[in-house]
């Protein structure tokens, strides 16, 4: 990872590149350092694992491209995608129609599509995947469910045997691509929930006796693996970090009744529900989809990019490097999305990014 720089650093450094490459290839000389371009990525903890992934590849057969990567929280991907600071702000979230409307000229672009799960921390029940429903969790993060055996959990668990221990819910701090998906199952599955609270990259936790907040994913994982009897929503780009702190993951209960784990298959059957419901600006929720097969939290993780770039050598830049990363022989190839546990963007889905990222200029 690259010290961050700003918006107009970034901007100055590739209309120096133009220009030294003018000037060297005037003098003959060997111009490949004068047309390095810069491309700031920043933004959702999820999807930063894969830009971790792609980055290195794409940069060996790119040499003159340098992309740098923050994993910052995806409401600061939007935000410094929308201030210029970044070219890329990688997100969880789409942009609210507000937002969209205050700033006309900002791109949200599938990339690949993901998924979150719900973990937690119960000595001696780590290795069992308990069944959860979204008015469970949103009674367990309003404070009215307080105890892992309460009747709520104990009947969507019969015969097994819950601790009488407090639940300690942990929530991120931080712009949270991770809490808008997360509170979007709890509203859309809890009208309770939806009216009191909502969802949002940011939101009013209630207030919860011994509630923890927690920056980041990495910082998400943390705090479960320190805190016995808490709970967590962890993207499921850490699934491998998951496992290593031997926590537990939920089954969630989905719009069919059914309770399901994230696999390629129930990710990509609620994938399909609304594909063809998907519109052009490509922003839309894919939580808690129809389908007897469907997992209930999944999400189209977006790259906001400005279609208007400072220069002509950073838009081709930024286009070529987007352009790969939608590609099935890119970085939406199995080879990067498995590490991960992503799935590729549907071939409509994928046609549709496609022509967004083409408005680039």
């Amino acid at each position: 990872m690259f010290k961050k720089k700003s918006g107009h650093a970034v901007r100055s450094f590739a209309t120096a590149s133009v220009l030294l490459a003018a000037v060297a290839g005037s003098a003959g000389i060997a111009p490949a350092f004068a047309r390095t371009i810069n491309i700031m990525e920043t933004g959702s903890t999820l999807l930063y694992p894969l830009f971790n992934l792609w980055v290195p590849a794409y940069t060996r057969a790119h040499p003159q491209v340098r992309i740098n990567t923050e994993g910052t929280g995806s409401g600061t991907g939007i935000s410094e995608a929308i201030s210029g600071v970044a070219q890329i702000g990688a997100s969880d979230a789409y942009m609210s129609n507000t937002q969209v409307k205050q700033n006309p000229n900002i791109l949200n672009i599938p990339l690949a599509i993901s998924a979150q799960t719900v973990n937690y921390n119960i000595p001696g029940l780590n290795n069992v995947h308990l069944k959860l429903d979204g008015p469970v969790l949103a009674g367990i993060y309003d404070g009215h469910i307080r105890y892992w055996n309460a009747p709520a959990i104990s009947r969507l668990n019969p015969g097994v045997r819950l601790p009488h221990h407090r639940i300690t819910p942990i929530h991120r701090t931080d712009g949270s691509g991770d809490t808008f998906i997360f509170s979007q199952y709890l509203s859309f599955s809890t009208p309770y929930w939806n009216s009191h609270v909502a969802y949002g990259t940011t939101i009013s936790w209630p207030a919860v006796p011994g509630g923890l907040g927690a920056l980041g994913n990495p910082g998400m994982v943390q705090a479960a693996a320190q805190t016995p009897y808490s709970i967590a929503y962890i993207g499921v780009s850490f699934t491998k970090e998951v496992q290593r702190a031997h926590l537990g993951t939920a089954l969630l209960k989905n719009r069919a009744g059914r309770f399901l784990l994230p696999t390629k298959t129930t990710v990509e059957d609620a994938a399909n529900q609304l594909v063809n419901k998907t519109p052009v600006d490509e922003r839309i929720s894919l939580v808690f989809a129809p389908g007897a097969e469907s997992y209930p939290i999944i999400n189209y993780e977006y790259a906001i990019v400005n279609d208007h770039q400072a220069s002509m050598a950073t838009a081709n830049a930024l286009r070529n490097f987007l352009m790969w990363a939608v590609s099935l022989r890119g970085g939406n190839s199995r080879s990067f999305l498995r590490q991960v546990r992503f799935i590729a963007l549907p071939a409509r889905i994928s046609a549709l990014s496609r022509r967004q990222i083409a408005k680039i200029r």
